[in-house]
């Protein structure tokens, strides 16, 4: 029988100052769910194992939104980009087509928080990807500083990706993302979404700028792969706090991925 899952928590308690402390997921209860800081990234999964092409679902969708209200992350198999926004968990499909995703499922990797950004002075006009990573990074000096970031507006210029889902034996990510799907719109109005994090998190979530975007028509989105903001507002957290559901289970063969899948972590419906 596979281990219990664990719960990690990394606390930035001050500049360059990580606690570190694991939990049994198991100590909390389906309908007792762990009381989290507002300042906490809620984390399922961590994105080496998902590189690694590990894909299937560990964490029920309809748990997530207990830890936060907004965030990325992807679906069981990697069927899709998720973005979730307002409360609300969509799917970006393999076909560009966006849905509200079926909270029956589940999900490998997610990354969420309750989200009370604090508005960037001004506006944002002609900016492109790194010029916002400037603009942001200028403002909220320090690498060591994780952020959740929202801009709302009008988008000249979007382009995206997302995956179908995969099918065992699963291929690396890297393969996979090989034969990715691309879809570009043009003046368009949504929300770009995602997060900033430090060069710590490697192995457990991707350093530096992660976004999705989403559509206001909620027909476009996906992860971002560039953009160009015609006018638009950004509004940014400061998170403070990082808490991992890492599942636990038992890998199949060296080269291949049909063994057991890990039990579900602490996300529960």
């Amino acid at each position: 029988m596979s281990a219990p899952p664990l719960l990690l928590r990394l606390a930035r308690s001050r500049p360059l100052a990580l606690g570190l402390l694991a939990f049994a997921a198991g100590a909390f209860a389906a309908d007792d769910p762990i009381r989290l800081p507002p300042d906490t990234l809620a984390q399922v999964g961590a994105i080496d194992t998902l590189l690694a092409g590990n894909y299937d679902g560990t964490a029920p969708l309809a748990g997530l939104t207990r830890y936060g209200d907004f965030g990325v992350g992807t679906f069981d198999r990697i069927d899709g980009e998720m973005v979730v926004l307002d409360g609300v968990i969509y799917q970006v499909l393999g076909t560009g087509a966006v849905m509200r995703a079926d909270l029956a499922g589940s999900t490998p990797f997610a990354a969420v928080c309750h989200f009370q950004g604090k508005a960037l002075p001004g506006e944002l006009r002609a900016i492109d990807f790194a010029a916002l990573q400037r603009t942001i990074d200028m403002a909220y000096p320090g690498e060591n500083v994780p952020l959740a970031l929202r801009v709302d507006g009008r988008f000249a210029l979007v382009r995206t990706r997302s995956v179908p889902a995969q099918q065992r034996p699963y291929r690396v990510l890297a393969e996979v993302t090989r034969t990715q799907v691309e879809f570009e719109a043009k003046d368009v109005t949504g929300t770009l979404l995602g997060f900033r994090l430090p060069a710590f998190v490697k192995g457990l979530n991707s350093p530096g700028y992660h976004l999705h975007f989403l559509s206001a028509d909620r027909s476009f989105g996906g992860h971002v792969l560039d953009f160009e903001i015609a006018a638009g507002s950004a509004q940014v957290q400061v998170l403070s706090n990082l808490f991992v559901a890492l599942p636990v289970g038992k890998p199949g063969p060296a080269g291949d991925r049909t063994g057991e899948p890990p039990q579900a972590g602490s996300f529960q419906p």
